[in-house]
């Protein structure tokens, strides 16, 4: 097994591929979700210690047996929960190929053509949105660890600072953004979060008056986060008048764009950017709104001095020799990460193979998906939006005629139940959120795949298991 044969890979190869395109052909087919237990699925693997090797054949049947159909599938088209990309092929043989090659991406001696592929395709992804040509980034595992990035740079504007440092991101902001905080011994108290309105973006009277008031105590604010594209409603904040904000008070700004911000290829969509391209660093993920497979985010920073200054370190084990400045470059300069997998490779492949134009009509289509959703649920007399449909987050609720009456507690509790009622169904899965102190149903068109008739189905599906809901338990 640690050294097979050209025949073997050969079959090991076509029984995987074959695998992929009765999986990929199937999708519709499958229950998105299958309501299952820890013991039903340990019951189908060994779990003892293996002593002797196992062929590949067998290992690949028990993938297909009680790994498969044991999962979420997210590559449903409707897998609406989350924000969850449905990967793609080419995404997958990308990765194959990366495991294949097995670079270690740590500095450009260590895998030359790899960490160019990187730099290239990060020069795409800082032309995509608008960033200086000077702008440089790297792929890491995912929106999380490109914000904790971005706050470790952030964090050396400031270094002499003698008060508590603040940050400031609206109730909307990922929890991301407070967990980075901690992490970098900021605090999560010290990151101050600033209402919204009623389109739950950031409301910059209020940033400004936070900000003047931490002035006042002692405090001494650094950062803004603006989001492009929150996880719960998918709300862009006003970009271009908290950069306004960021530069009366010299602060840096952060644009959380992890779900959002490759919308900016949609022509319906591009306008709710405007002045994500001033920010001094943001945070992507190429595993949503490009729909690879995971793991791949992205962080770029306007000035890479500070991302410099944050993570550079040298030690005698890694100092070069003889090297000019391009090939010099050291990625964990300027990231947490020292071993980095061959991320660059998918987004590379599909950004090549695809092009722009089909992204950016891919987009198009799940704007339309969860425009036409919320325009059936305004026109219906069962169901009611709770909040306005901005990019491809849709939340809602099921008010069906016998609850009209009932309080919010009564509407919202029913809701729980046909959350986890549908889930449990298999046909279509939606997630959760918690708008103004009430519970809604949420869902993310994230998926190449779906259709405006998949979103009628999700409807027909919602009011079918609505009927073996109680009203009140």
């Amino acid at each position: 097994m640690l050294e097979p044969s050209a025949d073997e890979i050969r079959d090991w190869g076509n029984s995987v591929t074959q695998f992929i395109i009765e999986y990929l052909g199937g999708l519709r087919d499958r229950p998105v979700y299958r309501q299952t237990s820890s013991r039903e699925i340990r019951g189908g693997l060994d779990s003892k210690l293996p002593i002797k090797g196992t062929d590949f054949d067998s290992l690949l049947k028990i993938f297909r047996d009680s790994i498969v159909p044991f999962s979420r599938q997210n590559a449903h088209p409707r897998m609406f929960g989350y924000v969850q990309s449905p990967g793609t092929a080419i995404g997958a043989f990308a990765d194959l190929l990366a495991s294949t090659l097995n670079a270690n991406l740590t500095i450009w001696r260590s895998a030359p053509a790899p960490v160019e592929l990187e730099r290239v395709t990060i020069d795409w992804i800082r032309q995509i949105l608008g960033f200086p040509a000077e702008a440089l980034g790297l792929f890491v595992s995912g929106g999380s660890m490109a914000n904790l990035a971005a706050l470790a740079a952030a964090r050396q504007t400031k270094p002499d600072s003698l008060g508590r440092l603040r940050v400031y991101a609206s109730t909307a902001t990922h929890f991301s953004i407070a967990k980075a905080a901690a992490l970098l011994g900021i605090g999560r108290e010290n990151v101050r979060h600033i209402a919204v309105d009623a389109r739950f973006e950031m409301r910059v009277d209020d940033l400004v008056a936070a900000i003047k008031a931490d002035l006042e105590a002692g405090c001494t604010p650094f950062c803004v986060v603006g989001n492009a594209g929150t996880v719960d409603t998918g709300a862009v904040d006003p970009l271009g008048d908290i950069r306004d904000v960021a530069n009366r008070f010299q602060l840096w700004l952060h644009v959380d764009g992890s779900y959002g911000a490759f919308a900016i290829l949609a022509p319906s969509a591009r306008k709710l950017f405007a002045g994500m391209e001033q920010a001094d660093s943001i945070a992507l993920d190429p595993h949503k709104w490009l729909y690879l497979p995971v793991d791949v985010g992205c962080v770029i920073y306007r000035d890479a001095e500070f991302a410099h200054a944050a993570f550079a370190h040298e030690a005698e084990y890694t100092r070069m020799f003889g090297e000019q400045a391009d090939e010099a470059f050291v990625c964990w300069d300027y990231g947490p990460e020292l071993s980095r997998r061959f991320r660059a490779l998918k987004v590379w492949m599909l950004l090549k193979g695809v092009g722009l134009d089909g992204l950016g009509e891919a987009i198009e289509g799940n704007l339309a998906c969860a425009r036409h959703f919320e325009a059936m649920v305004q026109a219906s007399d069962d169901f009611e939006m709770a909040a306005p449909v901005e990019l491809s987050i849709f939340c809602f609720r099921h008010v069906p005629a016998h609850l009209r009456d009932e309080s919010p507690k009564v509407i919202d509790a029913f809701n729980e139940r046909l959350l986890v009622a549908l889930q449990r169904d298999g046909s279509s899965y939606l997630s959760n959120t918690t708008l103004g102190e009430r519970f809604a149903l949420r869902g993310c068109v994230l998926n190449y795949r779906t259709t405006l008739r998949d979103m009628e189905i999700l409807l027909d599906d919602l009011r079918r298991v609505a009927k073996s809901i109680p009203t009140s338990i």
